[in-house]
């Protein structure tokens, strides 16, 4: 083959390539068009190679580099036509949108009905007097057992019944229930736990507060409880607690009734009742009931917690002379109340995480 025969077929594959590529009109055609000029195995290119071999063996190297040039070429007529396409495609993006449109409704979030409950909690009690305060959620044996008179032998600091963290702490051969064995007690037999109530912040508080004390706390607090429509490992709770001269069970009546009253609305549909109970650290103590009806209408009662008088020792553990000064001390269940307010029938709804359910509140 001469080699201006060469050439001319070279130039003539040129032309064309560049011609195929600028009128592919989408990304197939142009793929279309790549494999026709470029193809490994069948392209044009490659049959306008083989005539390489046939070009007289003095003007090879001129038909040879004239060659690599119009691959070169051809190539970056591609590279460049794929160029276009994707700024095209762009552009034609950016078009198709319309700035002057009216935009989606922004989707609010929500306060949890759990955060909502407390905050109200925290707004009545505030108007009675009381000031919010706030406590360690790992606790130690002292302030959450030892401090609200709960003895050793108590089944309430049982392994079974608490969330403990570092019961390793312990010497040998003890519990957390049992007296240690040690010859350093008072440091072997220090076990941390997940605080079982929030009776330990007014411990907390007492040992460093001089009377008179006026204060609510609300938190979490942890027990090992199976989770069925009321129950729950993991639940809120709202402590109360006052302590000056001459505080008597009638002033705590009074205010769980005007709390009740405040947070429900009801004025005299919310129906409270106190049923005599015991609790280590209250003496009398009493359990806080609630009128509750269901979804079905079905009337009843819902226990909210307990309550009573602060038991002397407790405030003997705290420094305070309880010929002195006398106090009432309350925790309620922020679930329950949550509950009877918006008409909830299962606490584990609560933690559920169903949006269809919380975007209701």
């Amino acid at each position: 083959m001469a080699l201006a025969e060469f050439l001319a077929d070279l130039d003539a594959l040129v032309a064309e390539a560049d011609a195929a590529f600028a009128a592919a009109a989408d990304d197939a055609a142009l793929e279309a068009a790549r494999i026709e000029y470029l193809g490994a195995k069948a392209g044009r290119l490659k049959d306008v190679q083989k005539g390489l071999g046939k070009v007289d063996k003095a003007d090879k190297p001129a038909a040879g580099k004239r060659f690599n040039e119009v691959k070169q070429s051809i190539e970056a007529a591609f590279a460049a036509a794929q160029e276009r396409r994707a700024n095209g495609a762009a552009t034609h993006q950016r078009e198709a949108f319309d700035f002057t449109l009216p935009g989606q409704p922004v989707r609010l979030g929500r306060l949890h009905p759990i955060t909502q409950t407390i905050a109200e909690m925290k707004d009545i009690m505030g108007r009675l007097g009381f000031t919010a305060v706030e406590g360690p959620e790992i606790e130690d044996d002292w302030h959450n057992f030892e401090a609200l008179n709960i003895p050793r032998s108590h089944p309430a600091r049982d392994p079974l019944d608490n969330f403990y963290l570092a019961t390793a702490q312990l010497a040998p051969g003890d519990s957390p229930g049992a007296k240690s064995k040690s010859s350093d007690a008072k440091a072997a037999a220090k076990p941390l736990l997940l605080r079982s109530q929030t009776s330990t912040v007014q411990i907390r508080v007492m040992e460093s507060t001089p009377p008179p004390v006026r204060i609510i706390s609300l938190g979490r607090v942890y027990r090992p409880d199976t989770a069925d429509a009321t129950h729950y490992p993991m639940f809120h709770q709202i402590e109360g607690l006052l302590v000056d001269r001459g505080v008597t069970m009638a002033d705590l009546k009074s205010v769980l009734r005007l709390f009740c009253q405040s947070y429900f609305a009801g004025g005299d549909e919310v129906h409270v009742r106190f049923r005599p109970s015991f609790f280590p650290f209250t003496e009398p103590s009493v359990e806080v009931d609630m009128s509750w009806t269901n979804a079905a209408g079905e009337h009843g009662w819902l226990e909210m917690g307990g309550a009573g008088m602060v038991d002397p020792n407790v405030l003997r553990a705290v420094g305070y002379d309880p010929e002195e000064v006398t106090g009432f001390a309350f925790g309620l269940g922020v679930e329950r109340i949550c509950m009877r307010q918006h008409g909830i029938t299962d606490i584990r709804a609560l933690y559920e995480n169903d949006v269809r359910f919380l975007e209701q509140f």
